[in-house]
């Protein structure tokens, strides 16, 4: 805890002075962040960090493997994190943030023996295990490890994507317009992005002057068709 304490010692005396009237307007005005971004709670991602994001930028929610649970009635941390971004804080975009070198995918791939030592985490990435079944059925049987690994931690990216469409603020935001959905990879040995191309079905590189990829774009408003509306009425 010794180098945590000299860390807030730090702020204190040197960084807060400078940012007072940052934060104080972020106190009057209130937060307007520009995405919500679920990733990963490994101490090597730092979604703030790797975007160079400043105080009141970001609404980001962390948990062992970037997961997102399909929507349900039942209360929790990661449904009410995207529903309050949505709705309350009108966020125009949503990330998840897969990584490199992930635990939680390595867990993934043993899970019956992880159940024993560690059964909350274990059940916790059931939530990821249609990408389990992606990679041991549709890839080839004879992967090196390493490669599997990192087959499966891309395709849970594409799999939380579909998990975070069942929630019903995502669904109905989506439906008018107003949300882009994106799946990012962060490569931990090389600082290097991979955004999800929902059209391609693949991860390319982000960065240079190529249009951002998303996994699913925000259109023209779906509701209310003038058609159907007509139709109803008669």
């Amino acid at each position: 805890m010794d180098s945590i304490i000299q860390g807030i010692s730090t702020f204190q005396g040197q960084v807060f002075p400078g940012q007072r009237r940052m934060y104080e307007r972020l106190v009057r005005d209130g937060q307007r962040p520009n995405a919500l971004i679920i990733a990963c709670a490994d101490s090597r991602v730092s979604p703030e960090h790797i975007t160079q994001a400043g105080p009141g930028e970001l609404f980001v929610c962390r948990n062992a493997g970037n997961i997102v649970p399909p929507f349900s009635q039942q209360n929790g941390g990661v449904s009410s994190a995207i529903e309050y971004a949505v709705v309350a804080l009108g966020v125009r975009d949503v990330v998840v943030c897969g990584h490199s070198d992930c635990g939680a995918m390595k867990g993934l791939m043993g899970l019956e023996a992880l159940a024993q030592k560690m059964p909350n985490v274990a059940a916790w990435l059931r939530h990821a295990h249609a990408a389990e079944r992606i990679v041991c059925e549709a890839y080839p049987e004879d992967m090196d490890p390493a490669q599997r690994h990192r087959a499966l931690a891309l395709e849970n990216v594409v799999v939380q994507l579909s998990n975070l469409r069942t929630h019903p603020s995502v669904a109905a935001a989506l439906a008018k317009g107003e949300l882009n959905l994106h799946g990012w990879f962060f490569e931990i040995e090389t600082g290097q992005i991979l955004a999800y191309d929902g059209e391609a079905g693949r991860f390319v590189p982000l960065g240079g002057e190529a249009d951002l990829p998303v996994a699913e774009a925000r259109d023209a408003p779906r509701v209310a068709a003038p058609e159907y509306a007509r139709m109803a009425a008669e």
